[in-house]
């Protein structure tokens, strides 16, 4: 009989966040398991792959190494009784206590979650998908999910989103996780027409000005976090773009970057310009990455969202710019700043990477080139 391959699981800390750490030895068959588990990665530093300590995290580990691996909780154990517990929120739903999913619901969770990775949905839709999933099925904890109804559809709508006072977009997450989730893991339909879907809201994207931008990136005196920062702004990226890019993505003779699988799954170049390839060639010089573009603290290591977004929060700071400044904006800003000097609409929804014209057209209601010459009858009295 053949000895039962052991995972052991410790508790870590990892760019300060409480993680789970899987060791064993190594299993091409059980990295791809744990790759379906949401927010599960690899760590040069840990030499291990570590996940949210989360009890979903253990439920997606239970259901995935059933009859396959024994899990080996001591170490686990004796960390959580040394250390004061602590609650972790479940980012979707701060405000609301509910009960835990059953043995059950996690078991399709889990197959919900094996069959977005299948379709190679991307790590964000999963990570959402699952989550809005999980809260749908705590509420109706008491009830299988195959029996869940339309009429169930609309009381968890009516009495848990719109009662707690959710946002337009978080319903909307859930409805389309769960419509998904019944016609391809129940193989039937909730007819999710009859709630009352909110309307969209046509919000403003946020821009800074030319200035308040080189306030912000000169205030980074650190070579990488500037490097960052200024490559958002100069290509127009989503912070997941930066934080995937690989240093073979940078085409230093042909002046390109390289956006590969982003939103929608595509791939798309923008331009470099001789000044952000100088300071790129500056910061690798002295960095000296060795996969990702923008590491972390760890050699081989990818920089992570959260360090990220304190990078910004703190150049920001000493910018003195009383804006909640997002790294979103940098994007807004780089298409608006397009806009204003005349390069065509067509080609800024090229270089964003937008698949609808009508996207990239809300520019244009923040842009003031022509709002400025307009003159108030005001003026006039």
């Amino acid at each position: 009989m053949a000895k039962q391959i052991v995972i052991t699981l410790k508790s870590v800390t990892y760019q300060g966040e409480k993680r789970i750490a899987a060791e064993f030895d190594y299993n091409p068959e059980f990295i791809g398991l744990l790759k379906m588990i949401p927010g599960c990665s690899w760590s040069q530093s840990l030499r291990a792959w570590h996940m949210p300590d989360t009890k979903e995290s253990l439920d997606y580990l239970f259901g995935s190494f059933r009859g396959k691996a024994w899990l080996d909780l001591e170490s686990l154990k004796r960390s959580r009784l040394e250390a004061p517990a602590q609650a972790s929120p479940t980012r979707l739903n701060p405000k609301v206590s509910l009960p835990e999913l059953s043995a059950e619901a996690s078991e399709k969770v889990i197959r919900f979650s094996q069959w977005l990775h299948s379709r190679r949905y991307s790590e964000n839709t999963i990570r959402t998908y699952t989550e809005s999933i999980r809260i749908f099925f705590r509420y109706f904890h008491a009830k299988e999910t195959g029996n869940i109804s339309n009429d169930d559809l609309i009381q968890f709508n009516n009495c848990y989103i719109l009662a707690n006072g959710f946002s337009s977009s978080f319903q909307n997450q859930v409805v389309n996780a769960v419509k998904l989730f019944y016609r391809t893991i129940e193989n039937r339909v909730l007819d999710v027409e009859l709630i009352h879907r909110p309307k969209r809201e046509h919000l403003l994207p946020n821009v800074l000005s030319k200035q308040e931008v080189k306030s912000i990136l000169e205030a980074s005196t650190n070579v990488k976090h500037r490097a960052m920062l200024s490559t958002i702004y100069a290509c127009g990226l989503r912070r997941g773009e930066l934080l995937n890019l690989k240093i073979s993505d940078l085409d230093t003779n042909r002046h390109l970057l390289i956006i590969r699988k982003s939103k929608g799954r595509k791939d798309r170049v923008v331009p470099v310009s001789d000044r952000v390839i100088n300071m790129l060639h500056g910061y690798l010089m002295m960095y000296k990455p060795e996969h990702w573009l923008f590491e972390g603290q760890y050699k081989g290591d990818q920089y992570s969202e959260k360090s990220l977004q304190s990078v910004l929060k703190a150049a920001v700071n000493l910018a003195n710019i009383g804006k909640p400044v997002t790294l979103h904006w940098l994007r807004h800003s780089y298409a608006t700043h397009l806009l204003e000097s005349g390069t065509d609409l067509r080609y800024i929804q090229e270089l964003l990477g937008h698949k609808s014209s009508k996207t990239t057209e809300i520019y244009t209601h923040v842009s003031t080139q022509s709002l400025q010459k307009i003159k108030s009858p005001f003026d006039d009295l």
